[in-house]
Formats: structure tokens, sequence, C-alpha cells
């Protein structure tokens, strides 16, 4: 008997079945890695295996060897379940700062599990969850257990939550995009951990990820889902290399290729920085003298200038000022906080609230996240249409509308998507699409509503914060295509930050590399190409010009 086995296992929602007949095994010790596009069932048959899928009913056997016997996981008892996960089979979750508790501290969320399953109270409880913070490689295991989430960097939550799901000593792991949001070096560092982890303890692993490269490093099997269906299995070297179906074929040739045109010398800036400095005060200053500290530098001295119709990939590890520049590309950083040195079109950016808001619709992002960052409690249109009535508020019900339409047309939302983006899948009718909510759309999908959301501003530039790190390698085709085609169209201006150096060689003429809040390199992608790889995975060896 395998430790776990699936047996023509079917999910359904109401009348619907989003996963249809899977069946799969996972012996002790083993990695298997369940992959495939978004929206083809992975996440939800782990949360499934767990009980976790909030409305399913299941269909077939879930077998999984315990202690005390052969259980079947979809006719337990809500108690008996609930008994069986953090002991038996625990979770890491792909995002561990939504899955993670605001409200408690880290060191708490790990004693919860401990008092749980192994009935640990006291000193010994205490000792037990800085034993295990210190075993997944946290520096500071005392000072992580007595802080909040927010108040670690994503390495540490994701070293947290692994924590966590250890506690209870589990046969089984499921690992849900354990390194989705992390940039490489701290991807390799989570992989390891992993993987020396499983060695030690004897973990069997179920990994679900779009990360075929993840995979290849990591996994001992794969299987492919594709609509709801495994369509196939084997072994790592069977699928990448003789692989039988088209969907895995599709997914392994997924490459991202530069299409991008090149940008004249004097084209007109549009984002602009000179020594550009970023600070932030220590949380709990209070003003007075003899306890205030000197404030945080996270950006020392940057220059930048993105052009009409041009790329800047900003790249570095986490930590290294990203997302200060980005914000203050965005002007969302007080005088306090930023230098008098952004400029939009020439003039002042970021510095005067009136002045800002009149051009702040010629400065959009696109976030990470976009189910974060879309308003579960909006639809379709309402997301869409908010920048318009802020932006344009002498327009129509029906004027609105068309504008909208027109913007997820551009995104390949609604109409003629096939023609105009490649491998883009036509939805339903715009009247029914427009009625949706986030939660009712795929991951790929709602990153171009986030993209339609800001185009329908008609702005100049876009600020794109890692816009594809949450999609399998074919939305990511289809969103990096769909941003090459927006920007030799509309002639935007992209100030673009990822960790994933395949998305920076496709789109980005020119490249900035930060670390520890300095700027290490920029120049035009041609020039430092080749050293993109070391830059993310190991800075200190990085040998750029």
């Amino acid at each position: 008997m395998s430790l776990l086995q699936v047996r023509n296992l079917t999910i359904s929602f109401g009348t619907h079945a989003v996963v249809r007949n899977a069946s799969f095994t996972l012996n002790a010790g083993e990695k298997l890695a369940l992959v495939g596009e978004s929206g083809s069932g992975k996440t939800v048959t782990a949360l499934s295996l767990l009980g976790l899928a909030q409305g399913a009913r299941l269909q077939g056997e879930v077998l999984l060897e315990t202690a005390q016997g052969i259980k079947d996981l979809t006719r337990l008892p809500a108690r008996q379940l609930r008994a069986l996960c953090g002991r038996d089979i625990a979770m890491i979750f792909q995002e561990p700062m939504t899955a993670l508790n605001p409200v408690f501290t880290i060191g708490n969320q790990v004693a919860e599990v401990l008092q749980l399953h192994r009935g640990l109270t006291g000193p010994a409880l205490r000792d037990a969850v800085h034993a295990l913070l210190e075993q997944t490689g946290i520096a500071e295991p005392a000072r992580c257990a007595r802080s909040y989430a927010h108040q670690l960097s994503g390495g540490q939550r994701q070293r947290a939550m692994i924590a966590m799901a250890l506690a209870g000593h589990p046969k089984l792991l499921l690992a849900d995009e354990p390194t989705t949001a992390l940039d490489p070096s701290v991807r390799r560092q989570i992989l390891d951990l992993l993987e020396r982890i499983q060695q030690d303890m004897g973990l069997a692993i179920l990994l679900i990820t779009h990360d075929l490269p993840l995979v290849r490093r990591f996994a001992d099997r794969v299987a492919v889902m594709a609509h709801g269906h495994i369509v196939e299995q084997g072994s790592v070297t069977d699928i990448f290399e003789r692989a039988q179906q088209p969907i895995t074929r599709t997914l392994l040739s997924s490459q991202l290729q530069r299409d991008v045109t090149p940008t004249a010398a004097d084209a007109p800036p549009v984002l602009a920085a000179t020594a550009l400095r970023v600070t932030y005060a220590h949380a709990g200053d209070t003003g007075w003298r003899w306890r205030a500290r000197a404030p945080f530098v996270a950006l020392h001295g940057a220059d930048f200038c993105v052009r009409e119709g041009q790329t800047l990939g900003v790249v570095g590890e986490s930590g290294s000022g990203k997302s200060s520049l980005a914000l203050a590309a965005l002007g969302l950083l007080t005088r306090q906080q930023s230098s008098n040195s952004v400029t939009l079109f020439g003039r002042p950016w970021g510095q005067d609230a009136a002045t800002d808001l009149r051009n702040r619709k010629d400065v959009q992002v696109v976030f990470q996240d976009p189910f974060s960052s879309l308003s579960p409690r909006l639809t379709l249109e309402q997301i869409v249409a908010e920048g318009l009535r802020v932006h344009a508020p002498q327009l129509s019900a029906a004027d609105v509308r068309t504008h909208v339409l027109q913007a997820l047309t551009d995104v390949g939302l609604v109409g003629g998507s096939s023609a105009s983006v490649p491998h883009a899948r036509p939805l339903v009718e715009p009247a029914t699409l427009l009625q949706r909510y986030p939660h009712q759309f795929s991951g790929g999908q709602r990153q171009r509503i986030a993209i339609a959301r800001a185009l329908v501003v008609q702005p100049r530039a876009l600020v794109l914060d890692e816009p594809t790190s949450a999609l399998d390698a074919n939305m990511s085709l289809q969103i990096v295509q769909l941003l090459q085609r927006l920007q030799r169209e509309k002639g935007l201006a992209y100030l673009l930050i990822s960790h994933d150096v395949a998305v920076i060689r496709a789109l980005a003429h020119q490249v900035l590399v930060l670390q520890n809040g300095h700027v290490l390199a920029q120049g035009p992608l041609q020039s430092l190409d080749s050293e993109l790889d070391t830059v993310l995975e190991h800075p200190s060896n990085a040998n750029i010009p």
C-alpha cells in the first residue's frame, strides 16, 4: 500500500465538476509534482485532500496510511479529519502573508500545532518552537517567534509556514507553489531546505506548481493536469524528454521570446529620477531626540529614465529597494520619505497632492497578485470602470461601458482575443462576463483584468510589479505577448520589476540592478544580459562592469 492513493477522485461544486476521475499514488519518501495550467484543478485537488475546499462534493477514494490504519479522507467525519491535519498530513500554502494570521505572533501560530498534536506546554513548548524555526534556517528564532507576519521578509514567512507544517511530524507534506513569490536566491534556499527536511524526516511531498525548472530539479515523478483530468504521469525524465500529450508539450515549449521595438534615443522621457533617495522612519519612533533612531535608507541615490515606448527592467534580490523605487515612481511616497527628484514628463511628480491627482491617470500599476489587488466585492465592470469614475466623471453610463469593453478587448478578454493574443481563450458573452466577480476567473484572466483596469484611463506609463510570477508557463507567455503588443500599439512606457530573468530578457530595453539599496549597475539589456542570472542567484558573485 502506498502512503497516499487517490482513486477516481471527482470534485464538484453544485452540478459542475472541476476535477474528474483523478487517480495517482504517492509512496513514503517520494516527491510527486502535480503540474498544469492555471485553472486545471491542481490546487483544488490538494485542498480537497484536507477537506479545505469549501462547498466541494467529493466522489472516489483518497486513502491515507496512518498510525491507526488506512483512512479514506473523503468519508471521515470532520472531527477525525481535523485530527489528521497537521499530524499525518500538513500543507504549505501558496501565499504565507495571507495564510498566516496577522494578529498572532509567529511563535503563537507554531505553538498552536505543537499543543494540539504533541501536547507540549510551558518551557518545553517554547523550546520546541525555537527549535523548529531554527531547523528551517531562521537565523534569530527567538526574535522571529515574537514577530508578526508583516514584520518578516518573504523568505522568513515561508520558512515560518514550513515550521508550522512540520510541527506535528507529518508523513505527507502538500506544498502549493511554495516558492512562487520569492526571488531566485531565496527560492533556491527554500528548495534546499525542503530537500534537506524531506531526506532527514523521510517525508513524502506532493508539490503543486507551474514552475517546470523547479519540477525538473526537485521531483521524482510528475502528474500533468488539464481541464480537471490527469492526462499524463511518469518519471521526470519521461515527462520532460518523452512527453506524449499535446498539453504537456505545450507547457514544456512555452518559452518567452523577445519581441520589442527599439526606441529612439530622442524619444520623449515619461518617468525619470535623479539621485532618488527613499528613507523610512523606524516603527515606534516617538520624535523624542533621546529615543529617535536614524531613519532606514531603502534606496541610495538612484538615477533612471523611462522613455515613451521603452521598458526599464528593475532586478535585484529581496530587500534591494525595488518596491521603494516603484512607490516613488507611482508618486505614493511622502516628502519625508522621498527626495524631490522624480519627474513625470519633465514636471515634478509625487510632491503635491492636487497636481498629482490631475496627472495620476498617466501612471498606473499592475500588481503582483491580482487576486489580492482586485476587490472581491466588485464585479468585473465595476473594477475596470473605477478609474473612469475618478478621472472622467463626465462620462455617461453608456460611455463608461464602452470604454470598459474596449479595455477588455485590448487585453483579449472580450471579442477577437484569438486573433489579437496568441493562445488566448475567448470567454462568454460580454453582458454575462461583466457581472462576474474576481474569484470566478482563473489566474491568467485576473491578470488580464488588472491590466485592463490600468489601461482604461489611457495611461502613458505602467509600473509592472512581477506581472507573471503567479502564472504557469503558458499563461506567462500570453501575458508577456500581451504586454509586448500593447507597448507597440500604444507607445507605453513600462517600469518592470521582476525576479524572472526570462521576463526581463523578453521585455526590457534598459536594466537597473539594485543591491542593498544601491545601484549595482544599469545600462542596455545587451550589455548586462550575461550577468543577470548570477545577479539574482548569487549577487555577491556577479561580475558587472
